[in-house]
């Protein structure tokens, strides 16, 4: 693994806990306060990235391939690691609970749509180049 792959990945970690914390802050539901949903924006990228980015790749040849499972794995990951650390000790609500899936999904929608817009103007390439 290059040194130009890890920038890579730690530039494309900051961007998508950016613009993750922005949408679960904005979107998640007023049951959790805004320490619990600016946290969430980091820890749940920090649990899913590594395996987005180190375990999944080597196992697709293709691009559309890897993209699938990732852009999968990635929301139903975080929907269940939020739900055991913030949402299961609280009175049900499934109307909260479900805005709650629905703003990570999203989070996860918008980080997906602006690493492909990287990916297009490739950004990430720019970067081994200085």
């Amino acid at each position: 693994m290059s040194s130009t792959y890890l920038l890579s990945m730690l530039v494309g970690y900051v961007l998508t806990v950016a613009v993750e914390t922005a949408v679960l802050l904005a979107l998640l539901s007023r049951r959790h306060p805004v320490r619990v949903r600016v946290f969430a924006g980091v820890w749940l990228t920090a649990c899913t990235y590594p395996v987005v980015w180190l375990v999944l790749p080597p196992l697709f040849d293709e691009r559309w391939q890897y993209l699938l499972v990732a852009e999968v794995f990635a929301p139903v990951a975080e929907c269940a690691l939020f739900w055991f650390a913030f949402v299961r000790r609280l009175p049900p609500d499934r109307r909260a609970t479900l805005r709650d899936f629905a703003a990570i999904v999203l989070a996860n929608l918008a980080s997906f749509g602006m690493g492909e817009v990287a990916h297009h103007f490739r950004a990430f390439e720019r970067l081994a180049v200085g």
